[in-house]
């Protein structure tokens, strides 16, 4: 799968993105039609501990998938977003396969 990584206002280093790919590209698992993710790295600023922001944007056949997490560290945001996306996947599998 291709994972464009985007860093907003600062620069990311290559084990966070090596991270990404990575778990990106477990949800083939789930789902093997993904086309591409577009991963949006943000760093808030605001007094909060939790400051980090990730978005993730997953492209499918005839769909989007937009899912935003916001964590202490941008592993934790990534793992929660692959998470939700795991669950997205698979029920818009069970949904095709009702279909046929």
């Amino acid at each position: 799968m291709k994972v464009d990584v985007h860093a907003v206002n600062f620069t990311v280093d290559r084990k966070l993105v090596d991270f990404i790919q990575e778990r990106m590209d477990k949800l083939e698992k789930y789902y093997d039609r993904v086309v591409s993710a577009d991963v949006f790295l943000k760093v808030e600023r605001t007094s909060d501990k939790e400051n980090k922001a990730v978005e993730i944007k997953i492209n499918v056949p005839g769909d989007d998938f937009l899912v935003k997490k916001q964590c202490k560290t941008f592993e934790e945001a990534i793992e929660l977003s692959a998470e939700s996306l795991e669950r997205l996947l698979v029920k818009r599998k069970e949904k095709i396969r009702t279909h046929i």
